[in-house]
Formats: structure tokens, C-alpha cells, sequence
């Protein structure tokens, strides 16, 4: 090895060494994996956009046979038989674009519990006035199925202090609070929409599109690939410092430490001087 290099089979320089062919694999390793995470978000999507355009053309199942609700039944047609109950506004909906609300009302089934059904969207802000009035007697309705509402997710508003008649999501635990009797923990939107009203089209599984966490992954894998580039960057820096050094000690351009003030030239100790 050239004597300038000597310096890598020092202890600290094999610390540095051993570090640093280390910490590249990890990192890139943990880059890759958050990329893969992102790839996986970005299928997921894909998938469910594809479930909910499939679920269209497909027979409507019975509402039990899809209970409860996750990534594998939602947006799928079900059918039930039921009452028309209580009716509610949920305001600030939109619908390609437009700003309205939602027409929402409670269907009494057989078993006691009532489902949410959104009959349909209409534009402006939410007026009592303005929605239709439900069918009366025994209905069967047909519509996508929908997992329940967060508040504060995905444009759901979570505002409280709505006038009476209105909710600000579609949840179980929402209406428990506005109906006496248990609701459950689904809702369906209709194929076609009441007396004139928008459809709402449905919508993807939670925790299955392009969200902040989808970002997160791919900003962290971007973070991990800059960690690695970092690691080899600060490794020639100092490895091109030492050999800088080196070269310059071998050719005697490194200046000697500043001589003992207490030192004579030659070496010989300085003698103190008499007092007067």
C-alpha cells in the first residue's frame, strides 16, 4: 500500500470503514422498503378504483352477506327491504365539482336496526325545504355499499353545532345520538337517486389511495437514498483530507508544534534571570 494511504489501517479509520459499509446497505435497504410501501399504496389504489367501477355490473347481494364492511365489500351493490324513517341534511357534500349537500334517510329494516341510505345530492346550502319527502310503505332499495365516516377524514367535516336535521357525517356514531334505535355501522348510496336528485357515486376503501401516508413513504424513501449519498460523500471528504495531510507531513509542510517559551534554542532550558 502507498505509504500516504497507510493511514486506513489505523483503528479509528477502520471504525470509519467498518461505519460506512454499514450504513449504505442499511440505508439503502430502508429506501427500498419504503418504496415498496409506496408501490403497495399505489396498487391498493388501482385495485379499489377497479373494485368500485367492477361492483357496478355485478349483482346486488343481500345487505347481511356484506356485513361487516372492509376493503373486500365495499362499493359492493347491496340490496335491502325496509321503511323510510327519520330523514337528515348532511351539508358541504360536493358532486363533480358543485357544492351541496346530501339527503339522508334512515331505513327501518325487519331486524329493528336502520340503515343510512343517501337517496341522493342536491346543489346549494342545505334546506330542509328542498329535499324530497321519502317513499312511503315497504321499500327494497339497491346501492353501493360504504364503510362509515371519520370526522376529519378525507373531507368529512367534523364542525359541530349543526341545526337540528342535519349531521356532518354518515356514522354510526354519529346517528346514534339523533334516532332511538341502533343504527348500523354501514351506509349505502343509491344505483339511482329520488325525485330528481344526483347520485353520489361511491368511493374507495379507507386506507386504500393515494393519502398523506402514501406520500409519507415516498418522501421517506427519497430521505433514505440522501442518507446513503451523504454517508459516501463524507467518506471521501475525509479520506481526501488525510491524504492531503499526509502528502504534506512527507514533504515537511507541516509546521512544528511553537517551542516551549521556557525552552532556549538548542534545547537547553533557559536560566532565570537574577533579580536587581
Amino acid at each position: 500500500m502507498d505509504g500516504v494511504y497507510r493511514f486506513l489501517l489505523t483503528p479509528r479509520w477502520w471504525g470509519i470503514n467498518v461505519f460506512v459499509l454499514l450504513a449504505i446497505p442499511f440505508c439503502i435497504f430502508m429506501g427500498s422498503w419504503q418504496l415498496s410501501r409506496f408501490e403497495a399504496r399505489v396498487e391498493a389504489h388501482r385495485s379499489a378504483d377497479r373494485q368500485v367501477e367492477t361492483a357496478k355490473t355485478e349483482a346486488a347481494r343481500p345487505l347481511a352477506d356484506l356485513l361487516p364492511v372492509d376493503q373486500s365489500t365495499s362499493g359492493q351493490r347491496a340490496t335491502v327491504t325496509g321503511r323510510y324513517a327519520k330523514q337528515l341534511l348532511v351539508p358541504d357534500r360536493q358532486v363533480d365539482g358543485k357544492n351541496g349537500f346530501y339527503v339522508l334517510t334512515l331505513l327501518r329494516t325487519d331486524s329493528g336496526k336502520a340503515l343510512p341510505v343517501v337517496r341522493g345530492w342536491l346543489p346549494g346550502k342545505a334546506d330542509t325545504a328542498e329535499a324530497p319527502a321519502p317513499p312511503t310503505g315497504e321499500v327494497t332499495v339497491t346501492g353501493a355499499l360504504q364503510a362509515s365516516e371519520t370526522p376529519g377524514d378525507d373531507g368529512v367535516s367534523s364542525q359541530g353545532g349543526l341545526p337540528s336535521g342535519q349531521t356532518a357525517a354518515i356514522s354510526a356514531a354519529s346517528l346514534v345520538n339523533l334516532v332511538p334505535y341502533s343504527v348500523y355501522d354501514a351506509w349505502i348510496t343509491l344505483d339511482k337517486a329520488d325525485s330528481g336528485m344526483t347520485a353520489v357515486p361511491a368511493t374507495a376503501p379507507d386506507n386504500s389511495g393515494l393519502d398523506l401516508k402514501a406520500f409519507q413513504n415516498l418522501g421517506y424513501t427519497g430521505e433514505w437514498f440522501v442518507f446513503a449519498g451523504f454517508v459516501v460523500f463524507m467518506w471521501f471528504r475525509l479520506l481526501r483530507r488525510e491524504v492531503e495531510f499526509a502528502r504534506d507531513a512527507a514533504l515537511g509542510l507541516v509546521p512544528d508544534e511553537d517551542p516551549d517559551p521556557d525552552e532556549a534554542p538548542g534545547g537547553e532550558a533557559r536560566q532565570p534571570t537574577a533579580a536587581v
